[in-house]
């Protein structure tokens, strides 16, 4: 149902609701019993001759009644009477004496109000009205999605040349990825060249990559570039409950396509329709693998769909199915990565064109500053400066704006207004620090950008936030160790200073022990256990394309080996970061002392303290 359908259902039954009033209101006027009205002044008139219609009304079980008439201009009164014969006999000799011709009716039954009259009818007529529009709206309802002869309709949404005005200028930082689309954008202006060569453009182009990167804004730029109709759909929209919906709606979709060829159609989170068959706890013959049968023959079957390149987007193309991945049908696969630091800014430089930024704003800065970050993060970023600037009725963002912004989406919204008890400020104050000397005198992971300890919306009581200045390709074995160091840093500190310790560092602990397991099962990085990968399959891949039986089990022996070393890694670790501390407990202690009094220091004030 769309938004204009139920805007129209509304404003009928409001209409309804109106004029259903409206009656009530008459009937309640007219249904009011008129005390001062008599058989007297009904005799009156009755003489002048005022009176159309009188209505009897008599009650069961005694002689009593009530006396509706209608006056011939039209307005009702009703009084009551003690005895109803009397007053037919009183009705009788006033027409005959006056010789009037007036509509008399007796009855012991409840005269029905106009209320009760026209309801049936007003009711079946406001019904009807609703199921017409509904039908129509679902006959009209834009891919298919409305009515039953429609369902097996396509969903996907079809943008002509005219109105795609995107383009390659509209996607920074993803200078190779672009470049391995520009040659389908070629084959779409001009196919002869590739076709006298007897060269076959790539059906299928498969973008992987994490979220927000911006595989869907690269498709849409190549059909901008290429000038040719641009199908969208989501993977999800393929799938219903009816059995035989989704492959009927890729044969329209890939019909479509068709009409108006060349073209590109593009599918959006795949991985929900072309998912491994036959695993997981589901059937093997089920909607979505009926779907996907058909996607097959449709991409590279007995039919041809000259002119017509599909593209899709996934970030887990680890559970797709060989099939469609194999040449002839997703023949290329480009892999759409976080941009590096020159991608950063040029990224901020799109997402900056109308926003005015203070002459303190270095883009560069930011860039260096946001390793990790996609593109939708950088958008994100920047759009929350603007609030923020705007919040603070300022006509241009300013740096302070954007480090407000930066805390906010990587830690949280900081909840300064939040009571905490000063035990626990001072807990978290030498926790925090802790963190903080390490990741300041460890190479490699720092330097500190902020120390806090504000609370935070994700439930935490502080936060210590690094920034990384390079975009490391991949990690070290000294790199990892570096990092459970920093992770125990504030359970040490509370070692250290306090009495007792607190569960705060509980997520820290975690961390840590995933870390030197990885190294462990994952990495080979064990001079005890060796180079072999002794990781098992997740239990939770079984829902998203896994087979149940590909879990590969260790011997009692091996993973008793596994948990000693990985206990080893973290007591060393342990050891040397509580060494570290130790000898920087001057530190430690102007770090929390600064904190209690400010509760937050940036990099500059933090890295004072070691001078």
């Amino acid at each position: 149902m769309n938004k204009n359908m139920r805007r129209s259902i509304i404003s009928y039954l409001l209409l309804f609701l109106i004029i259903f009033g409206i009656l009530t209101l008459i009937q309640n006027n007219n249904q009011n019993v008129d005390l001062s009205y008599t058989e007297t002044s009904f005799a009156e008139d009755m003489k002048e001759g005022k009176i159309k219609e009188v209505y009897v009304q008599q009650n069961a079980e005694v002689p009593t009644g009530t006396v509706e008439i209608t006056k011939k201009d039209r307005s009702n009164v009703r009084f009551y009477v003690t005895d109803v014969n009397d007053f037919q006999e009183l009705f009788d000799t006033l027409v005959k004496d006056e010789n009037l011709n007036v509509s008399f009716e007796m009855s012991d039954v409840v005269r029905p109000s106009l209320v009760e009259r026209i309801l049936p009818y007003l009711l079946g007529a406001i019904a009807i009205i609703i199921i017409v529009m509904m039908s129509a709206g679902m006959q009209g309802a834009g891919g298919g999605g409305g009515s039953m002869m429609n369902f097996g309709r396509s969903r996907a949404q079809m943008t002509s040349e005219e109105d795609n005005q995107m383009n390659f200028d509209d996607v920074a930082g993803l200078k190779e990825e672009k470049e391995d689309l520009e040659e389908v954008v070629d084959f779409l202006r001009n196919p002869s060249k590739y076709v006298e060569l007897g060269a076959r453009i790539p059906k299928g182009i498969l973008l992987v990559g994490p979220p927000g990167t911006g595989k869907t804004l690269l498709a849409k730029a190549v059909a901008g570039e290429a000038k040719v109709p641009f199908f969208s759909i989501s993977g999800s929209d393929f799938v219903e409950m009816f059995v035989g919906v989704g492959a009927s709606r890729v044969r329209d979709l890939f019909a479509e396509a068709k009409k108006n060829s060349p073209c590109i159609v593009f599918i959006d989170e795949i991985d929900a329709v072309a998912r491994r068959r036959g695993s997981g706890l589901g059937g093997g013959h089920d909607e979505r693998e009926q779907t996907l049968n058909q996607m097959l023959v449709e991409m590279d079957g007995f039919t041809v769909n000259e002119g017509i390149i599909v593209m899709a987007a996934t970030n887990r193309v680890d559970i797709l199915d060989p099939a469609i991945l194999r040449p002839g049908r997703f023949d290329r696969k480009i892999a759409v990565t976080r941009p590096d630091v020159q991608g950063r800014e040029d990224i901020l430089k799109v997402h900056t064109r109308n926003k005015k930024l203070a002459d303190d704003v270095d883009l560069h800065e930011i860039a260096r500053t946001t390793a990790g970050f996609a593109g939708a993060d950088l958008e994100n970023l920047m759009n929350e400066s603007a609030i923020n600037a705007a919040k603070n009725s300022r006509q241009f963002i300013i740096k302070s704006d954007i480090d407000k912004a930066f805390i906010k989406v990587g830690i949280g919204t900081e909840r300064k207004s939040r009571l905490v008890p000063e035990k626990e400020r001072k807990i978290t104050a030498y926790h925090e620090s802790g963190h903080a000397i390490l990741f300041h005198l460890l190479e490699g992971v720092g330097p500190v950008y902020a120390v806090s300890i504000i609370p935070t919306g994700e439930g935490a009581a502080g936060y210590t936030m690094p920034l990384p200045e390079n975009d490391n390709v991949f990690n070290t074995k000294g790199k990892i160790l570096q990092d459970i160091k920093v992770s125990l840093g504030g359970r040490i500190a509370e070692e250290m200073i306090m009495d007792d310790i607190t569960t705060g560092a509980s997520q820290d602990i975690k961390q840590a022990t995933a870390a030197a397991r990885a190294m462990v099962v994952k990495y080979g990085m064990s001079e005890e256990l060796g180079l072999i990968n002794y990781e098992t399959d997740n239990e939770e891949e079984t829902f998203v394309g896994r087979d149940i039986g590909h879990q590969r089990m260790l011997g009692e022996a091996t993973a008793a080996a596994i948990d000693k070393e990985v206990k080893r890694i973290i007591d060393e670790c342990y050891v040397e970061a509580r060494r570290i501390l130790e000898e920087n407990i001057d530190v430690l202690h102007k770090c929390a002392e600064r904190l209690l009094e400010k509760e937050r220091i940036d990099r500059e004030e933090f890295e004072s303290l070691f001078v």
